[in-house]
């Protein structure tokens, strides 16, 4: 009987003394993105330590406004879906009001808002900072965001300032994804503290690379041909038109490559329409599929203009592809030299163009470097490794 009791009360202690995180994130799954992706792994890691965590997102698509998966929390804030999903502005509402009253009876002792620049992150530094301990947010960008028009550009850039501005006057600790994204910070004047690496969880995508699917076979790819895949939006920013645009003359000298895009985007019809040879478009598609996607293929080519640490580039090194993107952002700090891969100075198409038939015409280096960033990957940026410092740091 006394060892009964006992053990009640040590079960009673552990859950008195269970920490809790909240996590702000404007975009979560099952939309496709680093930022997802960062919140949902970080999210799993800290509940494999024994943390209660919630995440806090919003209401995009016709998904319930609290559910439990896994676990995990989750309250999608009623928002207005601008700009196709990719600027998710709250809706101050009797349902907002609602859910805001629910989350804040519960006490946190840490809140963590991904990004700064929306309404949804105002939201979650203002949270933080009157229920909880710590209150902390963590940058992902390396510039501004650009819809590639000069007068709502500069819009944007007015209003980015201004809402990080109202941002630091509720948090005063500044994290980043990588390297470049603490030096990003700077240009708001926000000295950022450290980094909190984006990373990949190795277990699921040696799972899921162990799996019996070919998508050679479901797209009629001969064994013996060069892949080149991209995963990600379809938006001007990735520099997916320089890349299709490179991959055409790439056809000149490799017939037998194939360039496979996976994801959507404003520029998913503008692609289908070029006609491209050998260029296929998987649309939306899950974390399975892109694991099945970068298991058949060689290269992977990222010509983004911004990134903070591409979770997409990780992936793909993950699975043991060759890869080439720009210098903007945190991917540089896995590829630290030219025998890890190929950063670019920007993503003009001669460039990218370059790249590929270095990489396609050298296959001893191509898979050189490929070993050579798939050990450094594995070493460093890990989701263990950053649930860590989380932990030891913050709770």
């Amino acid at each position: 009987m006394r060892n009964l009791k006992q053990t009640v009360m040590i079960k009673i202690k552990r859950i008195v003394k269970m920490k809790k995180v909240c996590i702000f994130s404007a975009q979560y799954l099952p939309t496709v993105g680093g930022v997802e992706r960062y919140t949902y792994n970080i999210a799993k890691q800290l509940q494999k330590k024994g943390i209660d965590v919630t995440i806090v997102t919003s209401r995009i698509s016709k998904l319930k406004e609290f559910e439990i998966e896994n676990g995990i929390k989750i309250y999608r804030l009623p928002c207005y879906n601008l700009m196709n999903g990719r600027f998710p502005t709250v809706k101050f509402n009797g349902e907002y009001r609602k859910l805001m009253r629910m989350l804040k009876k519960q006490k946190y002792d840490l809140v963590i808002t991904n990004t700064r620049f929306y309404i949804h992150s105002l939201v979650g530094v203002t949270f933080g900072r009157k229920y909880a301990k710590r209150n902390i947010v963590i940058e992902h960008g390396t510039s501004h965001m650009s819809v590639h028009n000069a007068i709502l550009d500069k819009m944007e850039r007015i209003f980015e300032h201004g809402i990080t501005w109202l941002v630091k006057r509720q948090c005063n600790e500044f994290y980043g994804v990588s390297q470049a994204c603490l030096e990003w910070l700077g240009h708001f004047h926000i000295n950022g503290i450290s980094t909190l690496y984006n990373a990949v969880d190795m277990d699921d995508i040696n799972n899921l690379l162990n799996r019996k699917d070919d998508m050679r076979d479901k797209y009629s790819i001969p064994e013996n041909a060069i892949v080149i895949a991209y995963t990600g939006r379809l938006i001007e920013e990735k520099g997916v038109l320089q890349l299709q645009s490179a991959f055409q003359n790439i056809q000149k000298c490799f017939p037998n490559s194939y360039l496979i895009m996976a994801g959507d985007g404003v520029l998913y019809q503008r692609l289908k329409e070029s006609n491209t040879k050998n260029m296929i478009l998987m649309g939306r598609v899950t974390f399975e599929e892109v694991v099945s996607l970068l298991k058949v293929s060689d290269i992977f080519c990222l010509p983004s203009v911004s990134e903070g640490m591409p979770t997409s580039v990780m992936e793909a090194i993950a699975c043991h592809n060759f890869v080439i993107t720009t210098e903007r952002g945190g991917a540089k700090e896995i590829i630290v030299d030219d025998s890890y891969g190929i950063i670019l100075e920007n993503n003009k198409k001669d460039l990218v163009e370059k790249a590929l038939l270095r990489s396609m015409e050298n296959r001893k280096y191509r898979i050189s470097a490929t070993e050579k960033s798939y050990e450094r990957l594995i070493k460093g940026f890990t989701w263990e490794k950053v649930a860590d410092k989380i932990e030891h740091e913050f709770l």
